[in-house]
């Protein structure tokens, strides 16, 4: 299996607090101004680059797991 359970937990944990968390903390804010500014692009561009980031790290560190793992049960 690519991803444990674990890992498939804290993308979906992740997406969902990107997908909803921001009807919470964006009530108070005017959309339309960051988007006359141009600034939105800019915004949505680092929060994609620091989600494919995260994902990239995880799938990293999932690998490195399953290496150490299968070395412990080579071992025994």
């Amino acid at each position: 299996m690519f991803l444990s359970k674990i890992s498939k937990k804290i993308i979906l944990l992740i997406i969902g607090v990107i997908t909803f968390g921001g009807n919470a903390f964006g009530q108070g804010a005017n959309p339309d101004f960051a988007r006359s500014m141009g600034k939105i692009y800019v915004v949505v561009a680092v929060i994609l680059a620091v989600f494919v980031g995260i994902v990239f790290f995880l799938i990293y560190i999932e690998r490195k797991v399953k290496q150490l793992e299968q070395r412990i049960e080579n071992e025994k």
